[in-house]
């Protein structure tokens, strides 16, 4: 660090180090988004009666890897090297945006999920929780190890797994990004990310709604497809997901884990 009297200059943290370079890649994904308000009290009703804890986060992604079975756009991937073409994913891998405080400084951490439309709400969020409590040098360690590597280094690796990998791309940066920041209050209107599509959403209001967001590559889909997509998961989300939070509460009789 060198200090003078007008202020310091020092090196970037490694905290920020990761998301300096997905901001790098995420200027060559031509992202749109769309929102829809969807009216989600029955299912947020049901979350409070299961006798276990379902986060919205959980909630969400596998409503959007089951939406991802019937719309494999979003499980395509465009590749701009060796030539313009797309490749297509047999299934969705979640990423999800995870804040921990590592050494006195806040990170942002990608918590991966391989293929949430086969796995139970229940077996999501105890993945999410591994996530949100382990130690974050063991859950993150890959990350960790990104993050310590020379600029040039990191850019190489990312690189490398955007435009070259196909399979590995998917189970290393996800088919579909999960940012939400509506357990704060506060909704997230367009989140930088390098994947095909990147799913948000805000907190309910008083009449049990909450503005979905999909944000997504505008050379794999085009807005009308969007718009169906959304119809389609909030479709899910009153359907097959609330039936299964419904199985986990208090009256169908489930022990606590």
């Amino acid at each position: 660090m060198v200090t003078n009297r007008n202020g310091q200059r020092f090196a970037i943290p490694a905290s920020r180090r990761l998301t300096w370079d997905l901001l790098y890649f995420h200027k060559d994904v031509p992202l749109c988004s769309h929102d829809r308000r969807m009216e989600l009290t029955e299912v947020a009703a049901a979350r409070e009666s299961a006798v276990v804890r379902v986060s919205w986060p959980a909630v969400f992604l596998k409503a959007m890897s089951r939406v991802s079975v019937q719309y494999p756009e979003l499980r395509q991937i465009w590749y701009r090297w060796p030539w313009a073409h797309l490749y297509q994913h047999p299934a969705s891998v979640g990423i999800l945006t995870v804040q921990r405080e590592l050494d006195g400084e806040p990170w942002l951490f990608w918590g991966r999920i391989s293929k949430p439309e086969e796995m139970s709400l229940t077996e999501i969020q105890a993945i999410i929780q591994k996530y949100q409590t382990e130690s974050p040098a063991r859950v993150f360690a890959r990350d960790l190890r990104l993050a310590s590597l020379p600029v040039l280094l990191r850019r190489l690796i990312w690189w490398w797994n955007l435009n070259v990998e196909t399979a590995a791309r998917a189970k290393r940066v996800g088919t579909f990004f999960l940012s939400t920041l509506a357990g704060r209050g506060v909704e997230i209107q367009m989140s930088p990310s390098v994947q095909t599509t990147c799913l948000t959403y805000g907190p309910l209001d008083r009449d049990g709604t909450s503005r979905v967001t999909i944000s997504y590559d505008h050379r794999i889909m085009d807005g009308a497809l969007v718009a169906d997509i959304l119809n389609r998961l909030e479709e899910v989300l009153k359907t097959e997901i609330l039936q299964e939070l419904r199985g986990l509460s208090v009256s169908s009789g489930c022990n606590v884990a």
